[in-house]
């Protein structure tokens, strides 16, 4: 009260005695510290220490010193404070492998990648597995996989696997992921319209990064695609700390603006202690249809020498091709609707590696 009467008068020198009055319940409330404090020739006498001039006044700074073992004792506190807001890592229920496919920069193909690699993977453990046939049911084995789409803001699995709807509710309140294509999807982009802007803070998307990783029933997976949206921002980082990941592949175009943000990208999953499997090129070369020449649009091989600077592999090549464009905006993902085609064979380069 004292205070509050010092701060409500006009006099500098009863403002800086209430100012006084109020660090000393401050500093006898803390009762570990003993400081040294003079404003304007008044002190609160607590050690001997370093006067340091501050403006008008002086402050006078109490240095504690500390035994070995009270050392290491501060370190451990301090290593437990730093942790302990960091969630502990737990497994989709039922997913044996999670593969996480992003950029740094927007618009270099990643979810069209995230999409043909889910299809590639199933292709092509269907046909590496087809020649084990079952005796019982004559059936050959293939393996499950599932596409998950936390790009909150901008979600495209929906359009690119032709999927609308709400998902259902199982018995224990789990989402079921919408199927098409032999592909379990799961995506925000099915629980809002197709044209409602998502206009929120980062709580509420971390809420909903949160519900789309433990509240959808996948059943039993073999792999988890997972299409992050661009940057290295909460939902990444939320992503790598909250589950285990097999790796990480990074799309990037040849450009070198995008090759910046690439780099990025693969040291923040390098930080959280996720592989990054390599970098997949799209949209490396442009061939004119009628004459057959070869344009190189954003460059010629930049993802190439990232690749080579951060020694990684370099997992698909892929060319900027009318028919891969029209078969995502159709919503027939060209190795599912042209898997013969040199671009599928392209896009399944990355799914033939993952899968060894």
């Amino acid at each position: 009260m004292e205070a509050e009467r010092c701060y409500g008068t006009s006099s500098p020198r009863a403002r800086r005695d209430g100012f006084r009055i109020g660090l000393q319940a401050v500093f006898r409330a803390m009762g570990v510290w003993r400081r040294l404090l003079v404003f304007g020739g008044v002190s609160l006498r607590g050690c001997g220490g370093v006067r340091v001039p501050l403006g008008g006044s002086r402050l006078v700074i109490c240095r504690r010193q500390f035994s070995g073992a009270e050392s290491e004792t501060l370190k451990q506190r301090r290593s437990q404070i730093m942790s302990r807001g960091l969630p502990k890592q737990k497994p989709i229920e039922g997913v044996k492998q999670v593969i996480v496919v992003a950029s740094g920069k927007g618009g270099v193909g990643k979810s069209t990648t995230a999409v043909n690699l889910a299809l590639a993977l199933a292709a092509n453990d269907s046909c590496k597995f087809s020649e084990q046939r079952s005796t019982e049911t004559g059936e050959g084995k293939s393996k499950a996989v599932g596409l998950l789409d936390v790009d909150v803001y901008g979600p495209s699995i929906p359009k690119m696997m032709n999927l609308k709807g709400n998902p259902e509710l199982s018995q224990s309140n789990l989402m079921r992921p919408l199927l098409n294509y032999g592909i379990a999807c799961m995506s925000m982009g099915f629980l809002v319209e197709e044209t409602a802007p998502l206009v929120w803070r980062g709580l509420m998307v971390m809420s909903a990064i949160e519900k789309l990783l433990r509240q959808v029933d996948w059943g039993q997976l073999d792999y988890l695609v997972v299409d992050m949206p661009p940057g290295t921002g909460d939902v990444q980082l939320s992503v790598s700390q909250n589950i285990p990941i097999s790796g990480a592949v990074i799309v990037s175009t040849p450009q070198d603006i995008a090759l910046m943000d690439a780099h990025k990208g693969a040291e923040m999953f390098r930080k959280v202690h996720v592989p990054v499997l390599g970098l997949v090129q799209n949209m490396s070369v442009f061939q004119c249809p009628k004459c057959k020449h070869k344009t190189h649009i954003f460059g010629a091989d930049g993802a190439r020498r990232l690749a080579r600077t951060l020694d990684l592999d370099i997992l698909g090549d892929i060319p900027l091709h009318l028919n891969i464009r029209e078969a995502s905006d159709t919503g027939q993902p060209i190795v599912f609707s042209q898997p013969e085609s040199d671009e599928s064979g392209e896009i399944q380069e990355p799914a033939d590696q993952e899968g060894e």
